[in-house]
């Protein structure tokens, strides 16, 4: 007898493995009868996760830390026993704001630091001429684009919260709001970046990897206490979704992969504009040019499904540094408790050494490395901050 179980998801590329577990009847065979629901905000997958309208969901890794430490809404404690994808998003800007920048670097435009730095200089000329602040878009508060546009700009002298406007937009909204002029740039996961390229009112700046080698970003999130009352279906959850990443990340099937996430009721764009995404070959562009990079999405290579929790101290660190949490070693404990590669291991009988990340698993493009043992330490290395008094 299956178990019917309900999951949101936001239209993303990086809900492949859920999408593609259900779609291949890979859940079904681990005893499972699965209903994908698709959502359009961040919010709404989080709040029916939390009153249990949904058993599991496709879910932003910064949430899942928030809703477990009470911030920004109610507490309610959640485990993550799959991570669905690292990394995944790019930071993309008009081609005013392009060409802005462009006129102010000063060495590669695909460094970070350099960009960060010419960025500061526009930053600077607009605010001497009166000028508007720039406005960026990022999913939402608790977000990985939110805290890696953070990030970048910081490293260049940029005040986020004060120099420029970050404002919160549904990833399939984005598009729409750089065109009309509403923003002028934005981090959002594919296929959105690719879209605007695609209809030529914007331009790949970076992608996120560039800012951090390997960064969780989404998650199957499960509320602990269901978890804990429904082990063998988490298991089975677990079990199938690594089998889809593993079907996701072969060569010969990402095409069909492709055709599945294109179809209306999932990603509901272009097939061809997903491919170029599962094989990180973007065009950042609109007169084609196309930059290839390897680890621009992981889905099931280099260990990416594997929960690790120095990932979520990292994440952790960012709500202090930028102001949403205070620091405390009880809430560093219940942040890296929330990713569970004991779940993981349990259900895919991983005995011994598995895939481990080192230390530093992130591996930022600038700044110390991340220690979550010395918290404080890395905070107080950066001088743009806005931790709690």
């Amino acid at each position: 007898m299956t178990k019917p179980l309900h999951i949101g998801f936001i239209p993303l590329i990086d809900a492949a493995a859920l999408i593609v577990a259900v779609d291949k009847g890979f859940t079904e065979a681990e005893g499972l009868d699965v209903s994908l629901v698709r959502e359009v905000s961040w919010s709404n997958v989080r709040d029916k996760l939390n009153i249990g309208l949904f058993d599991a969901a496709h879910l932003l890794a910064p949430v899942a830390i928030a809703s477990s430490l009470g911030l920004g809404h109610i507490k309610v404690p959640i485990v993550a026993p799959f991570n669905l994808s690292l990394n995944g998003n790019a930071i993309t800007v008009s081609s005013a704001l392009h060409a802005a920048i462009m006129a102010e670097l000063d060495g590669d435009r695909f460094d970070p630091m350099a960009t960060a730095l010419a960025l500061s200089r526009v930053v600077a000329t607009r605010r001497k001429n009166g000028a508007e602040p720039l406005t960026f878009g990022m999913t939402f508060p608790f977000s990985t684009h939110n805290y890696q546009l953070r990030f970048w700009m910081a490293t260049g002298g940029i005040d986020p919260d004060e120099d420029v406007r970050l404002v919160v937009l549904p990833p399939p909204y984005m598009v729409e709001s750089i065109a009309s002029g509403q923003i002028d740039g934005f981090c959002v996961g594919a296929p959105w970046n690719s879209i605007a390229v695609d209809r030529g009112v914007g331009q790949i700046l970076h992608f996120a990897s560039d800012i951090l080698a390997r960064a969780a970003e989404k998650v199957l999130a499960i509320r602990q206490d269901w978890s804990e009352k429904n082990p063998e279906p988490v298991a089975a959850l677990v079990r199938a979704a690594s089998r889809a990443a593993e079907f996701v990340e072969r060569s010969k099937n990402r095409a069909e992969v492709a055709r599945i996430l294109a179809r209306p009721e999932y990603v509901g764009v272009d097939a061809d504009v997903i491919l170029r995404t599962l094989e990180g070959r973007l065009k950042i562009s609109a007169d084609g040019t196309v930059r290839e990079i390897s680890r621009y999405l992981l889905v099931g290579r280099e260990g990416a499904p594997r929960p690790d929790p120095v990932q979520a101290a990292w994440l952790y660190a960012q709500m202090v540094r930028w102001g949403q949490a205070a620091i405390s070693s009880e809430a560093l404990t219940t942040a890296t408790a929330v990713f569970r590669p004991d779940l993981y291991d349990a259900a895919l009988r991983i005995r011994g050494e598995a895939h481990r990340d080192g230390p530093d698993s992130v591996r930022a493009f600038a700044g110390p490395a991340f220690d979550p043992a010395d918290l404080g330490g890395y905070l107080t290395s950066f001088k743009v901050s806005r931790r709690l008094p």
